[in-house]
């Protein structure tokens, strides 16, 4: 038997990849790109050290999978060899049709399509090197395989996308407060009724994982001036595309251009070929590299856009408890306008109105269940002293006015 390729990572040390389709699946041409994509998109503009990738996580990913199936094995959970292969692969390819930046482009580059669709698209393509090997894998991603707890393992409150980014971010953002007890929460799970649960000594490490949870998307996600970052990259990006479908020359790569000069949903996807190839090409350098160019550009708007990018000149941001009036944002158009000599209907470009929402715990999708000594089970907001769930459960919603600074 080969030995297994083993990687060193920072946050658990030695990860085994076996030789054979799993470690196929890491060499493939769309797997490395990940290698291209930071994990935290642009939150290093506040968390210097959170230049991890895409690839990163998703070993991390894998690596938790390997030790949540064999805990559940070590249980008496019967779990073929080729159902731990195909979860793992699975777990693998989870995040492979992310896009650049993170989630930044879903709505300006494409739109109508997640990238958990376009994740499935290139299993698929991949799938077609391996001779159909990949078959059981997308099946359990999908969510069509008969046992359900092991798409759980890859898509629930508790699957180990979540147990890996968690503790990664924290890792590579410094928010020490999100580290998370993932090693004891997988020792934690059993399943009962095709279910995954966790044994009643796992409820404080749970307590913890949701609140860290709540936390690291207020501090690190949903960071005010992330936010105003990310905006300054997609009013970017719509104003590069609105240039270059009025028919003016702006510089791309060939596999931005694309997606630049079409208009791609899931129906384009469906009836063009090529686009899953260009999306494969696609990383953060595509976007780096054009900004460059953009901020010599004669328009006014994309030069001044991109300046802000590179320069890290970001948008004033206010955050209001109350959506913005009207009168607010008139008044900003009209100075944006005056200020950059430019027509007040493309003032939008140099801001950004938006309302952000965020509920840490749904009881109706994202219950979690806690298994008794005597067999019972309870939901965790039930079976916890700690946890105020109701307060979990509130939808915290904040109003975000972004606009260029012009100090």
């Amino acid at each position: 038997m080969n030995n297994p390729k083993i990687i060193n990572d920072p946050v658990f040390g030695f990860i085994k990849i076996p030789r054979g389709l799993l470690y196929g699946i890491v060499e493939h041409p769309l797997f490395q790109r990940l290698n291209r994509i930071n994990q935290l998109g642009l939150a290093s503009v506040v968390y210097p050290g959170a230049r991890h990738t895409r690839f990163q996580h998703s070993l991390g990913a894998f690596h938790l999978m390997t030790e949540a199936v064999r805990s559940l094995q070590e249980k008496g959970n019967f779990i073929f060899d080729s159902e731990s292969e195909a979860v793992e692969a699975a777990i693998l390819m989870h995040d492979i049709g992310h896009g650049p930046f993170s989630h930044v482009l879903e709505d300006t580059l494409i739109h109508g399509i997640s990238h958990e669709d376009i994740s499935l698209l290139m299993m698929e393509e991949i799938n077609k090197t391996f001779n159909g090997e990949l078959n059981l894998a997308i099946s359990i991603f999908k969510g069509d395989y008969p046992k359900n707890f092991l798409h759980q393992l890859i898509s629930s409150q508790l699957d180990m996308d979540r147990l890996d980014y968690l503790r990664r971010d924290s890792f590579y953002t410094g928010v020490t407060e999100g580290n998370i007890g993932s090693a004891r929460i997988i020792k934690m799970l059993n399943v009962v009724d095709d279910s995954l649960v966790v044994e009643h000594k796992g409820i404080y490490s749970l307590e913890n994982y949701l609140t860290t949870r709540r936390l690291m998307y207020w501090q690190v996600y949903l960071h005010r001036t992330c936010v105003a970052y990310e905006k300054v990259l997609v009013n970017m990006l719509t104003r590069a595309k609105n240039l270059i479908q009025m028919g003016q020359k702006v510089f791309a790569s060939p596999a931005l251009y694309y997606f630049l000069i079409n208009d791609v949903d899931e129906e384009w996807f469906a009836t063009h070929s090529e686009t899953l190839m260009y999306y494969g090409e696609l990383d953060d350098s595509d976007i780096w590299s054009a900004m460059k160019a953009w901020k010599h550009h004669n328009d006014k708007i994309l030069s001044t856009l991109a300046t802000d990018m590179l320069d890290r000149r970001i948008f004033k941001v206010e955050v209001h408890e109350e959506p913005i009036s009207e009168t607010r944002i008139q008044e900003l158009q009209e100075m944006i306008a005056r200020k950059l000599h430019i027509p007040i209907g493309d003032a939008h470009y140099l801001m950004s109105v938006n309302t952000i929402s965020k509920d840490m715990y749904n009881v109706e999708d994202d219950s979690i269940t806690i298994l008794y000594k005597d067999g019972t089970i309870r939901d965790i907001s039930e079976a916890s002293e700690l946890l105020n769930v109701q307060l979990l459960s509130k939808k915290i919603r904040k109003y975000y006015l972004c606009y260029q600074r012009f100090e």
